[in-house]
């Protein structure tokens, strides 16, 4: 039971923690008409939100091991709410940048996917761990449908800054939920599945980390992924616009994405407990771009434009799962949230390219074409190398290899 609670708090830290920060596109035309900024500042204050959430994943993680999830994650959610007020009383760029950016930014750094996912491996034995953390991904991704709703109707009846106080309130139940899955701290390490001496450092697992092909080759990929999926994000609406699309076909292709991220993220939950999990990401990313590449050869209409949001929802979320039961195969549980953490930064990293490459080659070529061929190229090279390269299924009783690297 005390398990049980965990994971239900876990997962609603995640959930939250993700649909506010999913949603705050809600605010960018109010917000940049009445401050008289540009929408390309509202994007900047973003892009700094992913550079710092990727750079302090890692730090966030090497602290967790070290002081503790409870610690960490309600330092998370007492730093989500700051962003948030600052954000709901920013008077121009340098209040969105701090708020929207650099404090929800690292805020996420301690509350989102690579932490939950940590806390949430270790709360379950190794038989059922892929199938939770496939859960727990899932319920990430429905934070959104209270978020969007409550920040839409409250700036809409009220203005931007009543739908961010609306945020703010939203974002308190993350203290509570991050101080219940603080328990995890308790839970004793399994001793097969710690994977490092109790005396071993941070440096002694990054060094680890850096020297393991399979772990490269694996945060070599997530970049690609984080670069396919952010152009989409990112760019779709654009597209879709170039090409003469109903503007609201673009909102239900990122609605049906959202809707189609809890079917994969189960499947592949309960997948990568029957098969390597490095060899189901390689599939995964291989898929992925042949469905991009489908979809961009020809003119886009209504119903292949949802069609496709279908599939790469689908195939989207369900890479998390995945990452994380990899990283514990590879490297115990012990260092988890951190060597993830640096996996993520390299998601990240991708994420940004994929937002600002994507522009810079529209602005030189007047289309996206060079840039859904490279995005597609990239991901089958990736996809490629990570079945190539995947370590082999472990077997159930994990061997953990931290200590030996």
């Amino acid at each position: 039971m005390p398990n049980r609670m965990i994971l239900i708090a876990v997962a609603l830290l995640l959930s939250i923690a993700m649909g506010l920060r999913q949603s705050l596109g809600l605010f960018l035309q109010p917000l940049t008409r009445d401050l008289s900024l540009e929408v390309a500042d509202f994007t900047i204050a973003i892009a700094v939100q992913n550079v710092a959430w990727g750079l302090l994943q890692p730090v966030a993680g090497g602290l967790a091991a070290r002081l503790g999830f409870r610690w960490l994650m309600t330092a998370g959610a007492g730093c989500y709410i700051a962003g948030l007020l600052v954000l709901a009383t920013a008077q121009g760029m340098i209040g969105v940048t701090v708020g929207a950016g650099v404090l929800i930014g690292a805020a996420l750094a301690c509350t989102a996917s690579a932490m939950g996912l940590a806390v949430a491996a270790r709360a379950v034995p190794a038989r059922i761990r892929s199938t939770v953390l496939g859960l727990v991904t899932a319920a990430g991704s429905l934070g959104s449908v209270i978020a969007a709703p409550l920040g839409q109707i409250l700036s809409d009846d009220h203005g931007w800054r009543a739908g961010v106080w609306g945020f703010v309130a939203l974002a308190c139940v993350m203290l509570p939920a991050a101080w219940l899955a603080g328990r995890i701290d308790k839970v004793p390490l399994p001793p097969r599945e710690a994977g490092a001496a109790a005396d071993d450092t941070a440096r002694v697992a990054l060094r680890a980390a850096f020297t393991n092909g399979s772990f490269l080759i694996m945060a070599g990929a997530y970049f690609v992924c984080g670069m396919q999926l952010v152009f989409l994000t990112t760019h779709l609406p654009s597209y879709l616009t170039l090409c003469g699309m109903d503007p609201m076909l673009s909102a239900k292709a990122l609605a049906v994405i959202a809707a189609f991220n809890v079917a994969g993220s189960l499947f592949f939950g309960w997948a990568g407990g029957r098969w390597s999990k490095q060899g189901l990401l390689g599939g995964l990313y291989i898929t992925r771009s042949l469905v991009l590449a489908i979809y961009f050869a020809a003119p886009p209409t209504p119903a292949g434009t949802l069609v496709f949001a279908a599939c790469m929802g689908f195939l989207w979320l369900g890479v998390g799962p995945l990452i994380s039961g990899a990283v514990v195969e590879m490297f115990g549980l012990r260092w988890q949230a951190m060597i993830q953490g640096v996996a993520f930064m390299s998601h990240q990293l991708g994420s940004f390219l994929g937002a600002l490459g994507p522009g810079l080659l529209f602005d030189l070529m007047g289309n996206y074409d060079l840039t859904w061929k490279l995005g597609v190229g990239l991901g089958l090279v990736a996809g490629t190398l990570q079945m190539i390269f995947a370590a082999p299924k472990p077997p159930s009783r994990l061997e953990p290899r931290l200590s030996a690297g």
